[in-house]
């Protein structure tokens, strides 16, 4: 279906706003590594603005080969410790303080309009159609809406503070410049999630603990999938990528089939262990990482240190309520 707020416009938007950012940043004389961190987000966006270009003019096999090099381009300049942060200049002046002064609590209103508009187009604005052109896409139709919603709320925002489109960019580049490499990550664990899918991990799983692990052994099991869930979690930096993996390969064959356990309990305490993987894992960008940067914290991984004993009595706890809630006729 045609539809006027798409997926492709979502991918777009991105892909200018990073491709903006790199501009600035080469812009940026003061910059300390300007070149290469402008050439990191230049390659980040190309893969939004030009994927599928690349695909219909040269094909997904050699399309997702250019991707891949851009990968481990990436890769290399972040790993090579390329990536810096230039000059921004956000004087508390006078003048702007007391214009903060007169916005007062209206500040909150654009970021506060942002679920607000979704919620809103997600539920009343799905079958508003111009002629054949659907106005969310309806194959993606809450991404659609929140692109949308994000657009009304930078309108917002300017109309609030009197701002430009432009000032939001040098804004967005701040932010990106303090994040770095870990704005990248959900992408890229999003793709390592495929991989594994692909490579039949949930299988080679399965092997192994059959091979270390007697089918009997209940306790054993239970262990082997509440730990393995938050180690694959730790690995991958999500608990959603995790489970299918693990559920197919030791909670389904061992503990639903095997030992008859309840399935629903079996999955809701596994993706709870997962979720105590996500508090010590750096993969986990989103929770551990950002709050981290955002913060100026001396010590980056100060909240998965603070984080770890908790995850670890969770853990703890996750594996004796599954062996003792799932299996309900033993106890």
């Amino acid at each position: 279906m045609n539809s006027i707020a798409n997926i492709h416009l979502v991918f777009y938007v991105i892909g200018i706003v990073l491709l903006l950012v790199a501009g600035m940043t080469w812009r940026d004389t003061a910059h300390p590594k300007r070149w290469s961190t402008g050439l990191f987000w230049l390659l980040f966006s190309s893969s939004f603005l030009f994927g599928d270009l690349m695909v219909a003019q040269l094909g997904k096999p050699l399309a997702y080969r250019i991707n891949g090099v851009v990968v481990l381009l990436l890769a290399l300049i972040a790993g090579a410790n390329l990536l810096g942060s230039g000059q921004h200049s956000r004087v508390m002046t006078p003048v702007f303080q007391e214009k903060l002064k007169k916005i007062g609590m209206k500040i909150f209103l654009p970021a506060l309009s942002i679920p607000v508009i979704t919620v809103i187009l997600t539920l009343f604005a799905k079958t508003v159609h111009i002629g054949d052109w659907y106005l969310l896409d309806q194959s993606n139709l809450t991404l659609a809406a929140l692109v949308v919603a994000c657009l009304c709320a930078l309108l917002l925002s300017c109309g609030v503070t009197g701002g430009t489109p432009l000032q939001a960019v040098r804004e967005s580049r701040r932010l990106i410049d303090t994040l770095g490499w870990a704005l990248v990550l959900p992408q890229m664990l999003a793709m390592l999630g495929g991989v594994f899918v692909t490579a039949h991990t949930g299988q080679a799983i399965q092997h192994v603990v059959s091979m270390l692990i007697t089918p009997e052994s209940r306790l054993g099991l239970v262990i082997a999938y509440c730990v393995g869930m938050a180690v694959m979690t730790m690995i991958m930096g999500n608990g959603f990528a995790a489970f299918p993996i693990m559920t197919a390969g030791v909670a389904l064959p061992f503990l639903i089939i095997g030992q008859h356990a309840n399935p629903a309990a079996v999955v809701a305490i596994g993706m709870f262990s997962g979720y105590c993987g996500t508090l010590m894992t750096p993969m986990a960008a989103n929770y551990n990482i950002v709050p981290a940067a955002l913060l100026e914290l001396k010590d980056k991984y100060l909240v998965i240190k603070t984080q770890i004993p908790t995850a670890l009595l969770v853990l703890i706890a996750n594996i004796l309520l599954m062996y003792f809630l799932a299996f309900p006729h033993s106890v």
